[in-house]
């Protein structure tokens, strides 16, 4: 929700085949402006997208995909061995996109507490709007909820992960305490923003802008303060 990061000093998030995680990888695409050229695997991916938002994740088929392209599913598959790395792939270019709404956002903050609210407000509004996102909500709200918080804490920790650099970044710049434990803060942070993503608010109103400003700066910026050891 921070501070705008080298390259080199992206999140060291983990994936557990090994590799970079989705959001290391669209986060590192997005500082890079790493553009695909294959106009046929995009044309697929704007088809899966579609296929994605229009039906779910689990009705759709290679072959619905390779349909709504216009393409063989042969071609489909050249491009993407299984429908796990074509889903993956989907939802990689989804985070990519809000990657590069969230930076730009946060650019414009002058401070820490600042960085904090738009961080806040922007990941709601990028996420919640997303077209498949928004779908995925919708048509497969057990589906969504249970990719949040369901996986073994897998997504969370992912974000997380992210969050917590972001952080450290902070303190590396002394805008931050040292003593923040900035581990157990990015896990209140994202849990609150994951619960407000899954869960319909009757309190809050996640489309007012100005609201979700006010709640961060009440609620998430005094989160940057260390504990007083005398209490």
């Amino acid at each position: 929700m921070f501070q705008e990061d080298a390259v080199e000093s992206a999140p060291p998030a983990h994936s557990p085949r090994g590799g970079k995680s989705l959001i290391e990888r669209a986060y590192l695409q997005s500082v890079e402006q790493v553009d695909d050229t294959d106009e046929i695997r995009t044309r697929i991916l704007d088809a899966a997208d579609e296929q994605f938002r229009r039906w779910g994740i689990q009705r759709s088929t290679m072959e619905d995909v390779a349909r709504t392209a216009g393409v063989s599913r042969i071609t489909v598959y050249r491009r993407f061995a299984t429908k796990e790395e074509l889903v993956e792939r989907v939802i990689l270019r989804e985070f990519r996109r809000y990657f590069d709404t969230f930076l730009v956002d946060i650019a414009a903050a002058t401070n820490v507490g600042d960085r904090v609210v738009l961080g806040f407000v922007s990941s709601l509004r990028a996420l919640r709007g997303n077209p498949l996102i928004g779908a995925l909500i919708t048509a497969e709200p057990d589906h969504f909820i249970t990719s949040l918080v369901g996986d073994g804490g897998r997504a969370v920790a992912m974000v997380r992960e992210f969050v917590a650099h972001q952080l450290g970044q902070e303190q590396r710049a002394g805008t931050i305490s040292p003593d923040l434990r900035v581990e157990l803060v990015a896990e209140l942070m994202v849990r609150i923003c994951a619960s407000f993503l899954a869960i319909p608010s009757q309190v809050v109103d996640l489309d007012d802008d100005e609201q979700l400003a006010a709640i961060a700066r009440q609620f998430l910026v005094p989160m940057l303060e260390p504990p007083d050891p005398r209490r």
